[in-house]
């Protein structure tokens, strides 16, 4: 029988061996996947998205730093201790009035553990590392980011030598608030360019 056809298999090779880890030990008993869920999504958007909003949020607090961040984000990052694999090398991108960033990976998906934590299973997807090149302004629709159409989109193409983070804009109505109030305000998804600064309740 002849096996030269495609499969239509959205999962590269680790992934599927992960899935079919993941299921026997399921069928075994011996893990809960809804456990995994939880641990993963705490991962993915509490405790790792953590040291990227505190890096955004002294930046909006301190000019000295955010003109550090822009100029060497790896040694400002690593300041404030948040340095390892897959965040070795940094590099700051700062919305303005103007310009909206965007990262992508468009070979693999190389994202900045040390600062953002695991990165989104859509961050990892096709779908989003070709159309985000492509189509950004589309992209970003989809995520409910709907920008003015005169701000310019930039698109920063993350490698396994440069990682990027975005420094979205610091929302009005925030003077005199503190790192870590300021902190409260910054998303995972604002820190890759797929969303906004939180506003103030």
């Amino acid at each position: 029988m002849s096996h030269d056809h495609d499969h239509d298999n959205e999962l590269d090779p680790f992934a599927a061996r992960v899935r079919a880890l993941e299921t026997i030990l399921t069928q075994k008993g011996l893990i809960d996947p809804a456990a995994i869920d939880v641990i993963v999504d705490t991962y993915e958007t509490k405790i790792g998205p953590r040291n990227g909003a505190r890096v955004v949020a002294k930046a909006w607090s301190d000019p000295a730093y955010a003109d550090w961040l822009k100029r060497d984000a790896t040694a400002a990052i690593a300041s404030l201790s948040y340095t390892g694999r897959q965040g070795e090398h940094m590099q700051a991108v700062f919305n303005t009035e103007d310009t909206h960033n965007l990262v992508v990976c468009t070979l693999c998906s190389c994202y900045p553990w040390s600062v953002l934590g695991l990165p989104p299973v859509w961050y990892k997807a096709p779908p989003y590392r070709s159309r985000a090149v492509i189509d950004p302004r589309g992209v970003l629709e989809e995520f409910g980011l709907t920008l003015p159409a005169d701000k310019k989109i930039r698109v920063w193409d993350s490698t396994a030598e440069l990682r990027y983070l975005v420094v979205p804009m610091r929302p009005e109505g925030t003077e005199g608030w503190s790192e870590e109030q300021l902190a409260e305000l910054v998303s995972r998804d604002a820190m890759i360019g797929t969303g906004l600064a939180r506003q103030p309740a």
